[in-house]
């Protein structure tokens, strides 16, 4: 089965509410390629590994977290930006990336993704007065100590965490995926027991420490894996078409 990039685009950005979402880059569809879609793949950010691995798998389009097209990017089309968009261009292969609106997403979201897979259960936007909270705030089932958490943490995202031990255990938690330690504040505000994201900066542990908080800091793409792949095959089962989901590994 097939269908067109078009309705496509227009569902995807229907059912991320991508208008009512003010972001750093352009959501939707970002290069525009073939009419007509029968495979799809996804990865978390397009870079040049990810798109000659979508040709290898004669995608018709790519779905992506991180895109291109950033505020305050260099706008001239030379280097590393040449060579990503000629390969996309030469092979007639769509662009469709989402950043923020696939952050905060009630289902097919980065954010309660991660917490389906780490069995939190979600009470709540990290910061409720805010209209753009990304981070979510919510508890574990049972309290675990921050070294229980770190190890449930390696084994399903399969890669050790940086840890801050606040050496007491944790219930309530707050979390938010990508490069969001600078949530770290509002979690301690919030009172909970840890604070999860994706990276980690110097004050961030510093503020760990001197608030009694426990911080894991698990990776940008690691935590950030599980939106694109639930929207991918979202889209996939709307349309009756293919999706394959592409991992190229990032330490950080």
């Amino acid at each position: 089965m097939h269908t067109s990039l078009s309705t496509l685009v227009e569902e995807a950005n229907r059912y991320l509410n991508v208008t009512k979402i003010a972001d750093y880059c352009p959501n939707g569809l970002q290069v525009q390629g073939r009419s007509q879609v029968r495979r799809i793949v996804s990865g978390v950010t397009a870079s040049q590994a990810l798109l000659d691995a979508a040709v290898r798998a004669e995608a018709d389009a790519i779905l992506v977290h991180h895109g291109y097209f950033w505020k305050n990017e260099a706008p001239c089309i030379v280097g590393i930006k040449q060579r990503r968009l000629k390969t996309l261009l030469n092979n007639d292969i769509s662009l469709l990336a989402y950043h923020l609106p696939l952050d905060v997403h009630p289902e097919v979201g980065n954010n309660v993704q991660l917490a389906r897979l780490l069995g939190l259960i979600v009470e709540g936007p990290l910061e409720p007065d805010n209209p753009r909270s990304v981070g979510l705030l919510g508890s574990l089932k049972a309290a675990v100590t921050p070294s229980e958490f770190q190890r449930r943490i390696q084994q399903v995202l399969g890669r050790e965490p940086l840890m801050i031990d606040a050496e007491k255990s944790i219930r309530r938690i707050a979390w938010c995926t990508g490069a969001a330690q600078g949530y770290i504040e509002q979690a301690v505000a919030a009172g909970v027991d840890a604070y999860l994201t994706g990276e980690a900066s110097e004050p961030s542990v510093h503020i760990a420490r001197e608030s009694g908080l426990s911080f894991f800091a698990a990776g940008h793409h690691a935590t950030e894996r599980y939106g694109v792949q639930a929207l991918g095959d979202y889209l996939a089962r709307h349309f009756d078409i293919e999706h394959l989901f592409i991992d190229c590994p990032n330490p950080v």
